[in-house]
C-alpha cells in the first residue's frame, strides 16, 4: 500500500539526472508528463487500493514515475525501460534518492505484466512501438487493466488512440496540462494466439531477411543510409568488426556473410534492438556467428578489440535533434579499433561529420557520397608515445 502523507510531499524532479546518457542544457531527466503520469499513479493506487506490485510502468526514461511512486510508498513497481544507458541513469537517480532497490526491472513481456491493474505509459513516439506494447498489455496484464498513456501534445496523433482502440474497448482522451496530455484506456480485448511482433521482411537485393519488433529503428525495412554503406561491403577488410548501434544488425548480417571466418558483435543501447537483431541473425542462419549485446557504445569491450567498426549514427535524442548520440559512438569506435583499424561510417551529408572522425580517429577519406549520404573510411593511428 501507499502512504498518503508521503504522496503529498513534494519530490525532487530537479535533482534527477540523464547520466551516463548525454546531457546538455536542453535536455532534462524529467518532463510535465512524466509528473502528471505519476500523480495519476498515486491517486489510481489509493482511489483502487493497489499494491506497487500491481503497477507496471513503461518508458520512464530516467525514473521519474517510478521514483515518484516509491517516495510515495509505492515500492515493487515493474518498470520497463527500453535504454541502457537510461536503466543505469534511474538506478543513479535511485540510489542517489535512497530509493534504490524498491523497483523490479522487467523486459517487455509476460513479467512486467502479468497481473498488473495498472500501467503507466510514457507514449513512445512511433506507432508500431505503441502497437506491440498495447498487444502485450492486453494480452498479460489483468482483466481489470487500466492504461494511463501520457506525452507531449506536440508529440500525439490520433492514431495513437486508433492503436490503443484496436486492443482495448474503452480509450478516452483528456484535456491537456501544461502541454501534455493523459490517454486511458481500460477493457483489454481478446488478441490473436501470437503476438505481432516480431515482423520480419526479405530484401532480395542485398540477400538478407531483417526481423524488428516495434521499437526498432526503420522497423524491417532497410534504412536508406544503411543500403548506402552496404554498397561499399567489398571494400571493407575481414576481422574482428562490431556493428555500433546496430539496429535491426543489418550491418552485422551482411558482414557476417559476406565474412565467413570473423568474428562480428553488433550493440545497440535500445532492448528493442537488441531482440530485433538477434531475431535477424536467427533468421538469417548466423545466430552462431554474431554476438549480438545490450550495450552503451560497447562500454563493454576492451579498447583495442576490433579491426573494423561499422557505424550508422543516429541524429537526434529522442524528440530532439542532437549530435550527441553520434560524436558518442565516433569516440567508442577510436576506444575499440587497435591501430590501423578502420571505421566505416555512414552519415547525412549535410550533418558532415568528417572533422569530427578525423580528431576523434585519424586519417579520414570519403569513400562515396550520393544526394543524401557520404561513407567515409577513418583509420585508427597509433598512439601517441
Amino acid at each position: 500500500m501507499h502512504d498518503d502523507t508521503a504522496a503529498t510531499r513534494e519530490f525532487p524532479y530537479e535533482s534527477l539526472r540523464r547520466f551516463p546518457d548525454v546531457e546538455a542544457p536542453n535536455l532534462q531527466a524529467w518532463d510535465a508528463t512524466d509528473e502528471l503520469l505519476a500523480e495519476r499513479g498515486i491517486a489510481e493506487a489509493a482511489e483502487r487500493s493497489l499494491t506497487g506490485s500491481e503497477i507496471a510502468v513503461i518508458g520512464d526514461a530516467y525514473g521519474a514515475i517510478s521514483l515518484r511512486l516509491a517516495a510515495a510508498g509505492l515500492t515493487g513497481v515493474r518498470v520497463h525501460e527500453d535504454l541502457v544507458t537510461g536503466r543505469e541513469a534511474f538506478a543513479r537517480n535511485a540510489a542517489a534518492l535512497g530509493l534504490g532497490g524498491l523497483q523490479l526491472p522487467c523486459e517487455l513481456d509476460r513479467e512486467l505484466l502479468d497481473g498488473a491493474r495498472l500501467v503507466l505509459l510514457q507514449l513512445p513516439r512511433g506507432l508500431a512501438e505503441l502497437e506491440e506494447i498495447a498487444d502485450a498489455v492486453a494480452r498479460w496484464a489483468a482483466h481489470d487493466v487500466v492504461v494511463v498513456a501520457g506525452g507531449r501534445v506536440k508529440h500525439m496523433t490520433l492514431a495513437m488512440n486508433d492503436v490503443l482502440g484496436a486492443c482495448f474497448g474503452d480509450v478516452r482522451a483528456e484535456l491537456a496540462v501544461r502541454k501534455s496530455r493523459l490517454i486511458v484506456a481500460g477493457g483489454p480485448l481478446p488478441v490473436p494466439d501470437r503476438p505481432p511482433f516480431p515482423v520480419a521482411q526479405a530484401h532480395d537485393d542485398v540477400g538478407l531477411t531483417l526481423c524488428a519488433h516495434g521499437g526498432a529503428f526503420a522497423g524491417a525495412r532497410l534504412d536508406l543510409g544503411t543500403r548506402f554503406l552496404l554498397g561499399f561491403l567489398d571494400r571493407i577488410p575481414a576481422g574482428a568488426a562490431v556493428d555500433l548501434g546496430c539496429g535491426t544488425g543489418a550491418l552485422a548480417a551482411a558482414y557476417a556473410r559476406a565474412h565467413p571466418g570473423a568474428a562480428v558483435i553488433a550493440t545497440d543501447r535500445s532492448a528493442s534492438a537488441v531482440r530485433s537483431a538477434r531475431a535477424t541473425m536467427e533468421a538469417n542462419g548466423i545466430a552462431d556467428r554474431v554476438a549480438v549485446e545490450h550495450d552503451d557504445a560497447a562500454s563493454s569491450r576492451a579498447e583495442g578489440s576490433a579491426d573494423v567498426v561499422l557505424l550508422n549514427p543516429p541524429f537526434h535524442l529522442g524528440a530532439s535533434v542532437h549530435a550527441g548520440a553520434a560524436l558518442k559512438l565516433v569516440d567508442a569506435a577510436a576506444r575499440l579499433l587497435r591501430p590501423g583499424g578502420e571505421l566505416w561510417t555512414v552519415y547525412n551529408s549535410h550533418l558532415d561529420y568528417r572533422r569530427q572522425l578525423e580528431d576523434a580517429v585519424g586519417r579520414t577519406s570519403v569513400e562515396g557520397r550520393s544526394r543524401k549520404f557520404t561513407v567515409t573510411r577513418s583509420v585508427r593511428r597509433p598512439p601517441q608515445a
